[in-house]
This record gives structure tokens, sequence and C-alpha cells, in this order.
């Protein structure tokens, strides 16, 4: 059974300048709608993806189960021409497969050499790239990537969050979208940036007893919809936000830098590592949780709760919901 949802703010025809003044400042998850995305929207039919980028080689994910799951990697990669994923993506059963004929499919696309290249559309898919207009409502030099994602119908991704604020451009099919206060954390059950409960509408609250108090938020996106997530900083920041392809479908991420350059990880290619200064603050914790292990147990349970008194004191916010 999963919690009740809370809403997701829903906007029309927002422009650059009403977007910046009355939405961003606010830092929680917003639905936009009536955007000028340019002819992706009518465009990005099967048969046009497929012959407009043709044969170029991709790297996918291939699961055979609905709730792919980042951490146990229930899903295997695989490379495909394009135009044979597309169709493969599109289909509920397949004559064509690698596992399964039910298996699902899910892109996310990647940098030319992922090593040394972010995702951008613009690069990676030039062809298609002239048919979308991404709303700039961020400065040009904040941009950091633009991710193309195709999923199966019924493809489900982890609970995760990201360190960047970006847009989720849904430009066909349709997906269901369950996001998660960045302060219920600790009701996650989190491994890393992603949560171990996969199953968010009917979560094993047995193994997961905490998962109930996390205050869940729900919103669709359909053709046209833009989902604004807001991943870092005050007032509420760092959203987990969980997906759902409800349809075969197609979108494209944006994200931008809203911290200064040096804040982030210069070797981060997916945009999805901690900031420096929190990476560093965790290597530090993990060598005091170390030395704390030269103790009797009593006198570690004694200074560990002193350690997560003085956290709280100097480093939660009040500023917070």
């Amino acid at each position: 059974m999963a919690q009740p949802a809370g809403p997701v703010a829903r906007h029309s025809g927002v422009s650059r300048e009403r977007f910046r003044q009355d939405i961003y400042p606010l830092r929680k998850p917003a639905v936009l709608k009536g955007i000028d995305l340019g002819t992706c929207t009518t465009k990005w039919t099967v048969d046009y993806l497929s012959q407009t980028a043709g044969t170029k080689e991709v790297k996918i994910h291939v699961s055979t189960v609905p709730q792919m799951d980042f951490l146990s990697k229930n899903f295997v990669y695989r490379t495909l021409p394009f135009d044979v994923f597309v169709r493969r993506a599109a289909e509920v059963k397949h004559n064509e497969y690698f596992i399964s004929e039910d298996e699902k499919y899910y892109l996310r696309s990647l940098g030319d050499d992922p090593r040394k290249d972010i995702a951008d559309i613009r690069k990676q898919f030039p062809s298609l790239a002239e048919d979308i207009q991404i709303p700039e409502y961020f400065e040009k030099e904040q941009f950091f990537s633009s991710v193309f994602r195709i999923s199966s119908a019924g493809l489900q991704l982890w609970t995760h969050y990201d360190i960047m604020d970006n847009f989720l451009i849904q430009i066909t099919g349709k997906k269901r979208v369950i996001l998660y206060n960045p302060r219920d954390a600790p009701y996650l059950y989190l491994a890393g940036t992603k949560s171990e409960v996969l199953n968010v509408d009917n979560p094993d609250l047995e193994k997961y007893p905490l998962f109930m108090k996390a205050r869940r938020y729900e919103c669709s996106l359909e053709a046209g919809d833009v989902l604004f997530i807001p991943d870092f900083f005050l007032p509420t920041a760092l959203w987990f936000h969980n997906v759902i392809s409800e349809e075969f479908g197609v979108g494209v991420n944006v994200f931008w830098k809203h911290l200064p350059s040096e804040c982030y990880d210069k070797t981060d290619t997916y945009g999805n590592k901690d900031p420096t200064a929190a990476s560093r603050a965790v290597q530090i914790l993990d060598r005091a949780l170390k030395t704390l292990e030269e103790l009797p147990e009593e006198y570690r349970d004694f200074y560990a709760r002193r350690m997560v008194l003085r956290i709280q004191e100097k480093a939660y916010s009040t500023n917070y919901e």
C-alpha cells in the first residue's frame, strides 16, 4: 500500500521571466504545460526516429522485469543500432530479443567517450536536435547536459536524486513520476544516491517499515509536459524521484549547474556525483567512524551520539519543510 500522494504544482504557458521570478525560487517540483518545444512532439514517431537517427550504435539497458534496480543490477547492457533499438522498445512482444520475448529496453544517451564527454543531444543526435526547442530558462553558461531518454512501456527506474537542477521534457508517451521530499531521506533506505525500495506503490513494509513515513508527491506527464526537478539548495533540494513509463515514450532531460563550477567534480560526465565538498565530508566521517571502532561498544555508542548531535547543531537547516 502506497502513502497518500501530495500534489505537484502545475503551471500553463510559463515564460522564462515567470519561471525565474515565481517558480524557480520556491525550489519545489513543478509541471510546466504549454511550452513551445518545437516540432518534436508531432514528428518523433517510431518511423521518423528510426529513419532520421539511422544505424548509429547505442548502449542500452535490457531488463526482463519492469522495476529496474541499479543496486542489484537486475539488467544487462547491450548494444544495438538505434533504428533497431527504437522499434524493439516500442514493441510489447519481440520476435528478436536478448533474454526474453517481453524484455524491456531503456536508453540513457551517453557522450561519445563516456569517460570524458557529457551527453548532449546536439552532438550525439544532431538531426533530431534540430526538432526540439529546449526551454532556456537558465543562463547558457550554466548548461551541463541534454540526455536523450527512450523507455519501453511499463519500465520503472529506481528512486534516486541528482545534484543539478533539471527539466524532464516528455516528448511522446506518458510517464508517472513519484517524488519524495529530501528531508525524508532517513525513511528511503538509501545506498549511495539510490533507494533500496523498488516497488514504491506496494512496498515491503516488513523489510522497509519506515518507508511509509516518507512524504510522497506524484504527477503525470503527457506529451509536451516539462517537469522541473530542483536538485540542490535551500529551502527544498535534492528531490528523490521514481519514474514509470506508462507508455513507450521519448524524452530529453536537461541539466544545468546552479552552484559555482568549482563545487562540482570535474570528472563527472553524468552529473550525478555529489558536490566535492560533500564527498570530502563523507570521507572524513568514514575515517571518524573507523577511529571510533578503537573504543569499547558503550564508549563508541556515546561518542557516536555526540557526533550526531553536533552534526544536527552545526549543519541542519531550520529553513526546511
